[in-house]
């Protein structure tokens, strides 16, 4: 169903016309509608349908349109329906299906003559009868007629409305594009129904992990896949969708082979056979220098231009002796190599001159993942490329993503883009069912950019998927806040929530902390119960199944917040034992939650990111609030402003261990750091920042900028470099809080790796602990300041077992705490180390032991077990300083 573009001029003189039909007040009375046509008038006249219908066939229309209005009047409750083709039926309510002038004339109603392709009008109204016109430009449009017919139908009343419309975008719909698991057929029959129901009349089947459609392009498809397809391309016509089909052969072509392009015309063949009308040759994600035969060298030499004369060569051969030559194709459309920017260059010089000037050039915006598309960006695009621009929008596309469900509203792209490209189509994720909430948002744009509303339209996508009802909507803008993040369109995550804990901090460290938690139990109960509320609201079954692993494991990370709130209000309240059993609960619940998998690539390989950098970092700093509480050292942290790759999280760089690493999710721009945070003001000495690693030696900022500060606020540089390896000594004296490492340059082709960040701190601020006894076990972590990290006994104890820690200098201490995991709790005696000796201070039992010691300097504590059944899991023993 290719359709002839539509000229800026007619959209202006039609838009026009919409000044003399449409005021204020009868658009603030009409019922809604999405997309939101042009032009809206609200009449007095509207009626009931009653039981019996008269609807009568005209030259617009199919039996896909008849479909959509028999169904909307089956659900308005319509049991008889007299058809005639052309016929007046006589009956008190008549449909006219496809258009009838005369009875537009008695409504006072100009019919649709001269609105662009796909328009229509619908009027609904009375005069001696009460009538429905649906009359559509073409086929098309009366299908889109019927469609918003179903919309304002309520009950069994239709409204009195006269609605002119059109789409202002040739291009409308989505591009199965990414990388990863691709959909199923279930999904891609789903989603096309979905497409002709919002006015999209564009599904580009393009799936990078078919490998008959990339690695193994040249090879047929085998009868069942070639069957399915085949039913796509049916179920795509009855919903008025192109469906284009993608061919992607630019990792092994060679240009100047008659047997590659027959190849690919054969391929194009299958698929015209089955009734595909429009075709695409995606050159994307390749490396245009690498030829695959030695004839291409010959004939087009080396570099950019000489790929885009032989991508033109190409191109053009199938648009002129294939694409032209075949009734009712679309004109072809391409995606180049080069679709991510506007730089003017010698490829797109090549393709501005050479290619065919009815090839369809897809672009991205500036930038793969475009955080904006502005209306001059896109008439750059247009003017650099030479041809007419459809727009890849990369939204809301996960597969550079892991772990991550984009649900944030559609935002950045100017209106004014329509007058400069054919369309927008996007991108989805993994997940096609849960990309409608992003697809909503792309038709609207897409027919009426002009009173596109990001924000509004969002709202309304969520009330889709919600079916309207008011608590799963709450729940689900609480569950897209939480999966927020998308790097680039939206960099904040979960921005409700983080506003929320912001505010909480602000009022604990005021002091009115029991109120502080108080406030906050709202929004952590919304989070828990969100994903029940979802699962059972939600009117897309596949919603819930798609979205099962962040669902799962957001009502983890919801019961982990309630459990924080109870741990800080046990810290309130100075019940030592109770803000315990909460911290360890936590530790299990985000176990589970990190131990949560999706069963699609690349999403399989980490857990799902609820709220991540404001959901774990409320943790952390409940975790944090607990240690000081219990007399814990400050433990060393590391940060970093750039997003993390699978599960190697920053921590990394300050574990000690070289083996481990923090990797970055994207390449480090100007300003990006890393950082450590000691706890404290401490004199510092020795600094070693290791990059990079084997496999990925050039992951390392090639240009930074080491410093250090006191209070986060005021830095003072130590050194610059460009290698791997950093290794500086501060001059004596430095006493700092926080050292990092900053950008001064991008890092385009390279992400960050850390291995380690070494800060020595020389002044004995840091409290060393060492631990030591039997039974064996991991003894150090008894005194590695993290109680979510345990001494975990091999064996129960014996008589003489004991667990000794010594301090690295004497200090004065008023509390010693030990602190036991659930269901590994052993017995003993708590025993002291002055400068006379030891001394028996107390008995250990149980997961919480506090036991006081009135300011006494000491130089180590133990532990001497009783002989029992139990082999002990020490989170921690913790030395609490006098006055700390």
């Amino acid at each position: 169903m290719p359709r002839p573009g539509l000229s800026l001029i007619a959209v202006l003189a039609v838009a026009a016309q919409s000044l003399a039909f449409t005021t204020p007040a009868a658009a603030a009375d009409a019922p809604p509608i999405s997309p939101e046509p042009q032009q809206t008038t609200v009449r007095t006249d509207g009626f009931e349908l009653g039981k019996t219908v008269g609807l009568v066939r005209g030259a617009q229309t199919d039996p896909d349109a008849e479909r959509v209005v028999r169904a909307t009047l089956t659900q308005a409750g319509v049991s008889t329906v007299q058809t005639t083709d052309g016929g007046d039926p006589k009956t008190p309510v008549t449909i006219w299906l496809g258009g009838d002038n005369p009875t537009l004339q008695q409504l006072n109603v100009q019919p649709s003559t001269g609105l662009p392709a796909e328009g229509y009008v619908l009027a609904i109204g009375q005069n001696s009868r009460k009538h429905v016109v649906l009359d559509g430009v073409d086929t098309d449009g009366t299908y889109y007629a019927a469609r918003t017919l179903a919309q304002v139908v309520r009950g069994n009343r239709v409204p009195g409305l006269e609605i002119r419309d059109w789409p202002t975008m040739r291009y409308r719909g989505s591009i199965e594009g990414f990388y990863g698991t691709p959909w199923s057929h279930a999904d891609r029959l789903d989603h096309l129904d979905y497409l002709g129901d919002h006015r999209m009349n564009t599904y580009e089947y393009a799936p990078k992990d078919d490998p008959y459609h990339r690695e193994r392009w040249r090879d047929a498809y085998p009868a069942d896949k070639l069957a399915e397809l085949g039913e796509l391309v049916a179920r795509a016509g009855r919903n008025k969708v192109d469906f284009t089909f993608a061919l992607s052969p630019g990792l092994s072509i060679c240009y100047t082979s008659d047997n590659d392009y027959q190849a690919l015309i054969a391929k194009f063949e299958a698929l015209y056979a089955l009734g595909a009308r429009a075709f695409n040759i995606p050159l994307d994600d390749i490396d245009y220098n690498s030829w695959h035969c030695p004839a291409d060298v010959t004939k087009y030499g080396s570099g950019g231009g000489a790929a885009g004369r032989a991508q033109s060569d190409l191109l053009n051969r199938v648009q002129r002796e294939w694409v032209a030559n075949k009734p009712g194709v679309a004109p072809l459309q391409m995606v180049p190599t080069e679709y991510y920017n506007v730089s003017e260059t010698p490829y797109k010089k090549a393709l501005r001159e050479q290619l065919d000037a009815a090839v369809v050039v897809h672009w991205t915006g500036i930038g793969v993942i475009p955080r904006t598309i502005t209306t001059a960006q896109a008439a750059q695009a247009k003017a650099v490329f030479g041809h007419d621009i459809l727009i890849w929008d990369n939204y809301p596309v996960n597969d550079y993503l892991a772990g991550r469900l984009p649900l944030a509203d559609y935002s950045g792209r100017e209106p004014g883009i329509a007058e400069h490209v054919a369309g927008v189509i996007s991108n989805p994720m993994n997940q096609a069912a849960v990309s409608k909430v992003a697809l909503y948002s792309f038709a609207e744009l897409g027919w009426n950019p002009a009173r596109y509303d990001e924000q509004a339209s969002w709202h309304r996508a969520l009330a889709e998927r919600a079916g309207g009802d008011r608590r799963t909507t709450e729940a689900l803008e609480v569950f897209a806040d939480l999966n927020t993040y998308d790097t680039t369109l939206h960099p904040e995550s979960a921005p409700r929530l983080a506003a929320e804990t912001a505010e909480f901090w602000q009022s604990w460290k005021g002091g009115d902390q029991l109120a502080a938690i108080e406030a906050l139990k709202p929004s952590v109960r919304a989070i828990e119960s969100a994903p029940a509320q979802l699962r059972a609201g939600v009117v897309d079954p596949a919603f819930a199944a798609e979205a099962k692993a962040w669902l799962d494991a957001t009502e983890l990370w919801g019961q982990a917040l309630q459990r924080s709130l109870r741990l800080l209000e046990a810290v309130a309240e100075g019940d030592g034992r109770a803000a315990w059993s909460h911290r360890q609960e936590i530790d299990k619940l985000v176990s589970r939650a990190k131990a949560i998998r999706d069963v699609r690539a690349p999403h399989s390989s980490t857990y799902p990111r609820i709220g991540e950098g404001v959901v774990d970092v409320f943790l952390t700093e409940a975790g944090r609030v607990h240690d000081q509480w219990m007399g814990l050292e400050a433990r060393r942290t590391a940060s970093t402003s750039l997003p993390t790759y699978a599960d190697n999280v920053p921590a990394r760089m300050v574990d000690g261990d070289e083996s481990t690493f923090f990797w970055s999710n994207g390449a480090p721009g100007t300003g990006d750091e890393i950082r450590v945070d000691l706890g404290a003001v401490r004199e510092i000495g020795d600094i070693a920042l290791l990059m990079g690693k084997t496999g990925s030696p050039n992951d390392f900022l090639h240009s930074g900028a080491l410093e250090w500060s006191a209070d986060g606020e005021t830095w003072t540089e130590l050194t610059r470099a460009t290698t791997a390896e950093v290794r500086v000594t501060a001059p004596e004296g430095t006493r700092a809080r926080y050292v990092r490492y900053r950008a001064l340059a991008a890092n385009p082709s390279y992400w960050l790796v850390v291995r380690e960040f070494a800060v020595q701190v020389t002044d004995g601020s840091e409290l060393v602990l060492t631990a030591s006894g039997t039974p064996a076990g991991s003894l150090a972590q008894a005194v590695d300041g993290n109680p979510s990290t345990a001494y975990a006994a091999a064996a129960a104890p014996v008589a003489g077992d004991a667990l000794t820690v010594t301090a690295s200098a004497p200090v004065t201490v008023d509390r010693v705490t030990v602190l036991q995991r659930d269901g590994a709790a052993a017995s003993g005696r708590l025993e002291i180390k002055t400068a006379a000796g030891w001394e028996a201070v107390g008995a250990v039992h149980g997961i919480y032991t506090a036991l006081p010691l009135a300011g006494k300097e000491i130089e180590a504590v133990r532990v001497l077990w009783a002989p029992g059944a139990v082999a002990p899991q020490v989170a921690e023993v913790i030395l609490h300083r006098a006055g700390g």
